[in-house]
């Protein structure tokens, strides 16, 4: 098996993209709400938006199935600010909205993969479970 194309490397990738895409979406939220386009000038507290993006990094970083499975749930109220407002704003923040929707697909797309990939199952030998059989007394 080539050394690119182990199961191992396909999920650090899929991880890192996950983590970096989670990051950009962080920063376009604080950028976005405070300097580029604000609601309202001189900043507005939609910026507060990105907090509950920080919860799911730390398990992104140690690569826990877990956060991965409840994040790809959070990411999708993202996904849709994005497309409500790439559809109802004009301007900078129509292109800010997009720029969203990209990053929040991202998102979602590599946690699924990583999810699936991730699963300890017979279509992955590699990450199977080892299972004590149970004695017959």
């Amino acid at each position: 098996m080539d050394a690119f194309n182990t199961p191992q490397t396909k999920l650090s990738r899929l991880r890192w993209a996950a983590v970096a895409s989670l990051l950009g979406l962080i920063v376009l939220s604080l950028l976005w709400e405070r300097w580029l386009s604000p609601i309202r000038p001189g900043g507005s507290w939609l910026m507060l938006k990105a907090i509950p993006l920080l919860l799911p990094l730390r398990g992104l970083l140690y690569g826990k199935r877990y956060t991965y499975q409840w994040s790809s749930l959070l990411i999708l109220a993202y996904l849709t600010e994005g497309l409500v407002r790439a559809t109802s704003d004009t301007g900078t923040s129509q292109m800010l909205a997009v720029i969203e929707v990209i990053l929040s697909t991202i998102y979602f797309v590599s946690v699924l993969m990583f999810c699936r990939d991730s699963r300890p199952s017979l279509t992955n030998p590699a990450l199977k479970r080892t299972r004590k059989k149970r004695s017959t007394a």
